[in-house]
């Protein structure tokens, strides 16, 4: 018996799954490195669990599917062009401006994201999203405070704020891009059409900047292409070393 695959839903997996297990990998990176020793804690904390949070969507992915793939084979098994994240959460950490930026960029997207969708029709979709919710609730406060921490510092830390928010901005349209994957799964109301959280995450982020004596940039070019896996070249060298261990065995069990 042949059964059809909701190859939308599972696309739709896949971008939120991958958005978290690619931002969570990048912080992962900083373990150790974090200018004091609460953030080094803090940075590890969120990066599990956007890694936690990860397994769930791509573990659903998988079930829906049904082609016997799993969060792992997801992770570790598919090449650069495979993978659905947004450009934003694969751009290199830089400076510790740059890393707050891109987190604080992304995380209040992901906020009204899962809070949309914990009134999921799927019932699976809506659970994930309403614990994750209560996760990236901290996340957007703790970003958010360093940008204001930052922005409103000293001369230094804020120019080099202002620097990071302006290089970063040109990777935020695409979280709102909408395209025919997101309006299937609106219309069913299992899914959310980015295009629709746009101004609720754009005055939360005015608002921040700000308090944090920032410019907003204006809006102009915007580099798309995650979604359908067109990547920077950042992805492919974060999936080298992300990958390495379990490529070197293949098909080895752990």
């Amino acid at each position: 018996m042949t059964t059809t695959v909701d190859t939308a839903l599972v696309e739709y997996l896949l971008r939120l799954g991958d958005n978290d297990l690619i931002l969570g990998q990048r912080l992962g990176e900083l373990a150790g490195r974090a200018p004091i020793l609460e953030e080094d804690l803090a940075t590890t904390n969120v990066a599990l669990d956007l890694i936690g949070q990860a397994r769930l969507w791509l573990t659903y992915a998988g079930e829906a599917e049904g082609r016997g793939r799993t969060e792992d084979t997801f992770a570790y098994a598919r090449n650069a062009g495979d993978f659905r994240n947004v450009l934003l959460v694969e751009q290199p950490n830089g400076s510790y401006a740059d890393t707050i930026a891109r987190a604080f960029l992304f995380d209040v997207a992901h906020f009204f994201f899962l809070e949309k969708l914990g009134t999921s029709a799927d019932a699976r979709i809506a659970g994930i999203a309403q614990k994750a919710v209560r996760e990236v609730a901290y996340h957007v406060r703790r970003s958010g405070d360093w940008v204001i921490r930052l922005g409103d510092g000293t001369p230094e830390s804020h120019l080099r704020m202002q620097s990071a928010i302006d290089a970063l901005w040109t990777f935020t349209g695409e979280l709102f891009a909408a395209d025919a994957i997101e309006a299937d799964v609106a219309a069913r109301g299992i899914g959310i059409a980015s295009d629709t959280l746009r101004g609720a995450w754009h005055e939360h982020v005015s608002a921040i900047l700000q308090q944090a004596t920032l410019t907003v940039p204006a809006d102009g070019f915007m580099r798309v292409g995650g979604k359908t896996g067109i990547h920077t070249e950042q992805l492919s060298y974060l999936l080298a070393e992300m990958q390495s261990v379990r490529r070197s065995i293949p098909g080895d069990r752990w």
